[in-house]
């Protein structure tokens, strides 16, 4: 993949929870291809990671706070998954804001696991096809989204892109289309 130097993607997450591969690969994979990327938080807390939904992780700290951060600076927006994460990231008004500002501005959006559960509450899945871990696939389907058991999916219905995967074995997939779409 070639330089991505002039992009700018924002990565919002809760500052507990998070399935720690599927917030480092963007993260990491991002700002090594030259994109400025913005970690995200509620809070200036560290942000508490997880492997596999239940054992400590890694932690990090927020770049900024997510009441701080205006999605006109950015040109995607990524949201990791993790039940805890997302389970509270999902009830934020900041976060569902951003996700509906990202849509409305025909800005894509990367969600991966449990990342889709933001955009059901944000009302973001009707009509488009989607994929995410089994757990919420019955919320996908019963918000109006399509939902389908793959590796990735992208989905450019509705004038924006809206990039899917179902777990950490799909970061390969899913990073790769981040990049893809970024340097487009």
């Amino acid at each position: 993949m070639g330089s991505l130097q002039h992009a700018k993607a924002l990565i919002i997450v809760n500052n507990w929870g998070i399935e720690e591969t599927e917030m480092t690969r963007p993260l990491d994979d991002l700002r090594k291809a030259g994109a400025t990327v913005t970690l995200a938080a509620p809070n200036a807390d560290e942000i508490a990671t997880v492997e596999h939904d239940r054992h400590e992780s890694a932690s990090y700290a927020p770049d900024a706070i997510l009441d701080d951060v205006d999605s006109a600076d950015y040109d995607m927006l990524i949201v990791p998954g993790g039940t805890c994460n997302v389970d509270r990231l999902r009830i934020n008004p900041k976060a569902i804001s951003l996700a509906q500002e990202f849509a409305k501005a025909k800005k894509p959006i990367a969600a991966i696991c449990h990342g889709p559960w933001l955009l059901v509450n944000a009302g973001l899945t009707s009509g488009k096809t989607l994929t995410s871990c089994r757990y919420i696939a019955a919320d996908v389907e019963n918000s109006g989204g399509v939902y389908r058991d793959q590796e990735l999916l992208i989905d450019d219905s509705q004038d924006w892109r809206l990039i899917t995967s179902r777990n950490p074995g799909d970061l390969d997939a899913f990073v790769d289309a981040i990049e893809s779409t970024l340097s487009d």
